[in-house]
This record gives C-alpha cells, sequence and structure tokens, in this order.
C-alpha cells in the first residue's frame, strides 16, 4: 500500500506515534491500559465537539459558540430536570440536553442562514450572549446534586478492572456515544444527498445554489446538528464530572480548531475528514495529558497547540504553493 505524505492524517500519525515513543521512553509505564483509558476518557468531549467543528468547516463556515452552548445546556438541563423532570432515565436526559443545544445552534442558524450574517462574527456575538445570559440571568453557582439521570450515566463504565501492579483502569460509557456520533456523522457527509450537498457548498457556495442546492436549508441543519451534538457533549461532561459548573469548558475552542485544523480540514471549506479530525484529537489529548511525562511544564500548552496549530495551517499551504509553482 502506498502512503501518501503530503496528507495532513499521514503527518499527524507520525506525530504521535513519536510523542508516544518519546513519552514511553521518559516513563515506561506510559503504554498502559491505564493511560490508554485515561486518554480515550479525555478525548470524550473533545471529540464530539471536533466533529461538530469539522461539519461546520466543510461547510465553509466556522463556529466558536459551541463550548457556550454546552456550558448554557449542562447547567440549564441541571436546572430544570432537578427541578422540574427528575425521574427522566439518562437516555431521556442525554436526548434532553440535545433538544436544548439544537435550539441554541438554531438561533445561530437562523442568523447566518437565513439573514446571510458572516459565521465568525455571529457565533462570537452569541458565545457572549449564551454564556452572558447564563452567568446574569440563571446562576453561577455550581450544581453539585446532578439529576438521578445524569447521576445515572456519570456511573456508566465499559470497561474496568485492576492491573497487575495495583493501579485501576476504567473506560466510560460515553466512550460510546463519542463513536456513535462519529459514525452517525460519517453516514451524514458520506451517504447521504444532504452531505454531498454541505461538501458542495463549503467549495462553493454560489455554484452550489447555481446547481440547485437549498444553501440556506442546509446551513440551517448544520448549526442545529452542530448545536445538538454540543448540548451532548455538555451533558456528557457535567454526568462525568458529577458537577455542572458553568464557568467550565471556557477557552476549549481553541484545542478544538486546532484538532481539526490538523486533520486536514480547511478553513476555506469544502475539505475534511473524520479520519483526520480523529487523529487530530489523539494528538491534542496527546499534548494535554503528557507534557508533564516528558517534563514540561503545563504552561507550555498553550505554546504547543499554537505551533501545531501554525504546523497544521501552514504545511498544506506550502505544499499547495510549491504544486502551484511546479505546475507553472
Amino acid at each position: 500500500m502506498k502512503i501518501d505524505w503530503t496528507r495532513n492524517e499521514t503527518l499527524v500519525a507520525l506525530v504521535i506515534l513519536g510523542f508516544c515513543a518519546a513519552a514511553a521512553m521518559s516513563d515506561p509505564g506510559f503504554l498502559s491500559l491505564a493511560t490508554l483509558t485515561d486518554l480515550l476518557r479525555g478525548g470524550i468531549v473533545l471529540g464530539i465537539f471536533a466533529v461538530a467543528a469539522l461539519i461546520v468547516l466543510i461547510s465553509g463556515g466556522i463556529d466558536v459558540s459551541f463550548t457556550a452552548v454546552a456550558a448554557f445546556t449542562m447547567y440549564v438541563t441541571a436546572m430544570i430536570l432537578n427541578a422540574a423532570l427528575p425521574w427522566l432515565p439518562w437516555w431521556a436526559a442525554l436526548a434532553f440536553g440535545m433538544a436544548v443545544g439544537a435550539a441554541l445552534g438554531a438561533f445561530n442558524g437562523v442568523l447566518i442562514a437565513f439573514f446571510g450574517l458572516p459565521t465568525l462574527i455571529v457565533t462570537l456575538g452569541t458565545m457572549s450572549i449564551f454564556r452572558g445570559t447564563m452567568l446574569t440571568f440563571i446562576g453561577q453557582k455550581q450544581i453539585t446534586t446532578l439529576p438521578p439521570g445524569m447521576r445515572d450515566f456519570g456511573r456508566m463504565m465499559l470497561l474496568r478492572g485492576e492491573n497487575s501492579d495495583g493501579s485501576f483502569y476504567s473506560l466510560h460509557g460515553a466512550f460510546a456515544v463519542t463513536v456513535l456520533v462519529v459514525v452517525l456523522t460519517w453516514a451524514i457527509l458520506h451517504r447521504t444527498m444532504l452531505g454531498r450537498q454541505i461538501f458542495a457548498i463549503g467549495g462553493s457556495e454560489e455554484s452550489a445554489r447555481r446547481i440547485g442546492i437549498n444553501v440556506s436549508r442546509v446551513q440551517f441543519f448544520v448549526y442545529i446538528y452542530v448545536g445538538a451534538l454540543a448540548g451532548l457533549a455538555g451533558i456528557i461532561h457535567a454526568s462525568m464530572a458529577r458537577v455542572a459548573n458553568p464557568f467550565d469548558l471556557v477557552g476549549l475552542e481553541l484545542s478544538v480548531i486546532a484538532a481539526v485544523v490538523l486533520g486536514g480540514a480547511r478553513l476555506a471549506g469544502g475539505h475534511g475528514t473524520l479520519t483526520g479530525t480523529i487523529l487530530g484529537v489523539a494528538l491534542i489529548v496527546l499534548v494535554r495529558n503528557s507534557l508533564i511525562v516528558l517534563g514540561i511544564p503545563s504552561t507550555w500548552q498553550s505554546v504547543t497547540i499554537g505551533c501545531l496549530i501554525l504546523l497544521g495551517t501552514g504545511l498544506p499551504a506550502w505544499q499547495a504553493k510549491r504544486a502551484a509553482a511546479r505546475a507553472a
């Protein structure tokens, strides 16, 4: 099988292997089941966010409000379920959160799809609106007593055990939800006409409109879908943390966009893969969890992620420039 060394996925996979090798040499315990399950757990919420960001980038837009949607959803859902619907089972709690997130995403969708406003400006504005509304009018205190449905979900485990050295490992049930989100999004993008329309709009909105695609309707769906995924990620985050903290998830946008861009998604739209996004998430999770293992202060996280963004966006641009120069 021929390996395409120019693809972002290949380069990111090589960086991951190099990172793991360096971490294993620094700490032989790095290559253990406990470490693997910790890394998978760290990628659950980040992975759902990244899938949401990917579908927006493919459509030619950008969304920076998804963390605010997630925080708003987890806080409001916990309050409503505690006050009025404590009998809801865990799956209904997740569905409730997705509905709240979809409603917030629809607000973005209306402004972008039907009023034609720039996606970055809209989502920057709604990010402040969602977060400010929650902190000003709803509450700022942590909800430490979650509703029964969210508590039940927080206790679900796919895998749990003890290593020979006495250390424990576990894989949360939410990992299965992340896998379902990836499979569903792959099916939408690659097995439906809607997915082809999303790629077409990202490639050229005007061309898509000329061949008969209802651009507004597709964009509206994209932002509702992203809102639903963000709401789901918020409920999962609160359930796993056993607390709904309105100040959680702030600033995670940079890591999410870094993961998606590293995976090969283009900021100009029309291109991106779930494989690359998953690899990008894996690299970001490794960076966030392994700098200390390598003896690098955690304060270097932002510097490292910023360098990875420059590398992930700069290298394809440099390769495209070289290809254009050779073709000329």
